[in-house]
């Protein structure tokens, strides 16, 4: 399964594509799997539920263009392996590693235009900060800690007391990264390939390590 994931990546990576064939290798060895952990009738059905739902969720997204085929495909069969809490953690790493990367090769991506230096680096700015907090999401969720610790908010709270002024900074700083991030894709100068495959890999990859890991330790 982690040579199928490597393999998965290496080739969304190389030519933006994933094989079908290595999508459905992924798909009819999770039966194997099911036998050798032991699932019930009744976990099987949640896994191909749950299978079913995600496959009808990336089409939405592939429908809206937020994702391609292969990546679909991938995502389906790779719900038949985890359990409903697993593959949400899943989602939400594939979701910040996809999104961080997204941003930045966008950035990258900008069509520069005279007059417009202000709103360029506004816009680099923007696409730092998010790379910055998808990259400690990740790192929260791998190290099974909060995002922001209870010692940073009781030193944000103590540094601004008031929470309304607290209020209209969050709401400047949002105000901000919308108007720079909407500059990024208003100055898109083509359509970028995204290798999603390589997020959902490197997610699948470390929640499967983790859950290994447990394992060992727990016997």
């Amino acid at each position: 399964m982690a040579i199928a994931l490597l393999v998965a990546a290496f080739t969304d990576l190389k030519r933006r594509e994933i094989d079908n064939t290595l999508n459905l290798a992924i798909a009819l060895a999770a039966p194997f799997w099911w036998w050798s952990i032991g699932l019930g009738w009744a976990d099987m059905a949640w896994q191909l539920g749950l299978a079913l739902i995600t496959f009808v969720v990336a089409c939405l997204l592939f429908a809206l263009r937020q994702m391609g085929g292969g990546d679909v495909k991938l995502l389906t069969a790779l719900a038949l392996w985890f359990a409903p809490a697993g593959f949400g953690q899943v989602i939400v790493l594939m979701a910040m590693i996809g999104g961080g990367a997204s941003i930045a090769m966008a950035a990258f991506n900008m069509e520069r235009r005279p007059g417009e230096a202000m709103r360029d680096a506004l816009g680099w700015i923007v696409a730092l900060g998010w790379v910055f907090a998808a990259g400690a999401v990740v790192l929260a969720l791998a190290m099974h800690r909060p995002v922001i610790s209870p010692d940073q908010l009781g030193a944000v709270h103590a540094a601004i007391p008031q929470a309304w002024l607290l209020a209209l900074i969050a709401l400047a700083v949002v105000a901000l990264f919308l108007f720079g991030f909407r500059h990024i894709m208003r100055r898109q100068k083509s359509r970028l390939p995204i290798p999603y495959g390589v997020a959902i890999s490197a997610a699948a990859l470390w929640v499967m390590g983790e859950q290994v890991l447990s394992s060992a330790l727990v016997r």
